[in-house]
């Protein structure tokens, strides 16, 4: 039998130190994050035109993955750290996407954004740097329209410390330092699969939650 997960140990919610976002920017996570995009054209292969809001964007490599796939969106990209903002700026003028992605920073529960504003809103590995999960999916709520795609992607927490090192070793073995002790304490920080769908169940139970990976799961679905 699977032994229980460990108890969670909560991370910080912003990476605000330079080096930290440099090392996210330099970062190869070209697979995770094509993959994410990747899942969401599959999702919902009729959104090619409308609004998205990214949460946690980091250095934007996702919002200008997606803008590239879909000219017909615009991304807000939205995050809490400037060091993070700072590498997403030049990350987008240097793709030549500022009319496609737009930059916010700002932290939940205070988005600066009206109810239903969005055709999509997604998110990839924010979930697990909040104390408070359920002001994420009160606001994933608040921000789409009815009707509107949900796709959002994290870590799940490991059984034990050994098995989080192990998982560090085996995906980011290259990887700056700083970097893998960051992505050790994720994973000590993540929320199991059960307790994403016991989020959910008071806010947004018709949205489904699977593993995906061996670290990852993943919510999707459309808001009613």
């Amino acid at each position: 039998l699977p032994r229980p997960p460990m108890e969670r140990i909560p991370a910080p919610e912003l990476l605000e130190e330079p080096a930290q976002a440099l090392a996210y920017a330099r970062a190869d996570f070209a697979e995770v994050n094509q993959g994410f995009v990747d899942r969401f054209r599959a999702a919902f292969p009729d959104l090619t035109r409308g609004r998205v809001l990214d949460l946690g964007c980091g250095p934007a490599d996702i919002p200008i993955r997606l803008a590239r796939a879909l000219p017909g969106l615009h991304v807000t990209a939205m995050d809490g750290s400037e060091a993070m903002l700072i590498m997403a700026r030049k990350a987008v003028a240097d793709a030549r996407l500022n009319g496609w992605v737009g930059l916010v920073q700002a932290r939940a529960p205070n988005l600066p954004f009206p109810p239903r504003a969005f055709d999509a809103v997604i998110s990839n590995s924010l979930l697990h740097h909040l104390s408070d999960p359920h002001l994420f999916w009160q606001e994933m709520r608040r921000l789409g329209r009815p009707g509107a795609a949900v796709l959002v992607m994290d870590l799940f927490r490991p059984d034990s410390p050994q098995r989080a090192r192990e998982i560090v070793e085996a995906a980011a073995a290259n990887e700056a330092q700083i970097l893998k002790q960051d992505f050790f304490h994720s994973l000590l920080a993540a929320f199991t699969l059960d307790e994403v769908r016991a989020q959910l169940a008071s806010t947004l139970p018709h949205l489904a939650c699977r593993i995906i990976s061996e670290r990852h799961w993943l919510v999707s679905g459309r808001l009613l």
